[in-house]
């Protein structure tokens, strides 16, 4: 997967706007204000973070040596993923499991509009 795949990925989804707030180099994905995704689109290698279950987090770290504690995140629930690194359905399940966590946490109301959109 290429960056402009990675990001228009995480554009599909629902509410989805890409915002800068720690820098033009570094594309953060958010979900009704939330962030999901977070990537410095032309870093090399090209990496992402984002959100997992914790269970699922140490799960995937010791099966996959490309997904590792989240750089400068909360390590219990944010993966760094090395993209090139890993198959891209997995990279596309790991990004879609990241938008459900941020989603399921959102106040109903905002879920139901989600739904609708």
């Amino acid at each position: 997967m290429r960056a402009r795949e990675l990001k228009a990925f995480c554009l599909e989804f629902n509410d989805v706007v890409e915002e800068f707030p720690f820098g033009e180099e570094t594309s953060v994905f958010k979900v009704a204000g939330k962030m999901f995704a977070l990537s410095a689109l032309d870093g090399d290698p090209l990496t992402v973070n984002l959100k997992c279950d914790p269970d699922l987090a140490v799960q995937l770290r010791a099966e996959h040596p490309a997904i590792v504690p989240g750089y400068h995140m909360n390590k219990r629930h944010w993966n760094t993923v090395t993209v090139a690194d890993l198959p891209d359905t997995l990279v596309r399940e790991l990004i879609e499991d990241s938008y459900d966590l941020v989603v399921a946490g959102l106040p109903k109301a905002v879920r139901l509009r989600l739904d609708r959109a």
